[in-house]
């Protein structure tokens, strides 16, 4: 059981059919409702974080001016040692 002294209570709205889906996805994992959308949201949430970082990296490595053939002096790393 999570320790409920840390935790807040919130109020959504969804429509009836996602909260029914909500429960039977809360049932078929043996959850509450409430774990299963904490669960959720938690996910949400580090899919996003990912996602940012992600993003600025991407944005940094296209800030970076492409030195022709550079990719070159890697490709020895990636090739698999012998048996």
């Amino acid at each position: 059981m999570e320790d409920t002294q840390h935790m807040g209570i919130v109020q959504i709205v969804i429509d009836k059919g996602l909260l029914e889906a909500t429960d039977r996805a809360a049932k078929q994992t043996n959850r509450n409702r409430s774990a299963l959308v904490r669960d959720a949201l938690k996910e949400h949430l580090r899919r996003l974080e990912v996602q940012r970082r992600e993003e600025r990296d991407r944005a940094g490595y296209s800030r970076r001016r492409q030195v022709p053939r550079e990719s070159l002096n890697w490709e020895a790393e990636a090739v698999w040692p012998p048996e």
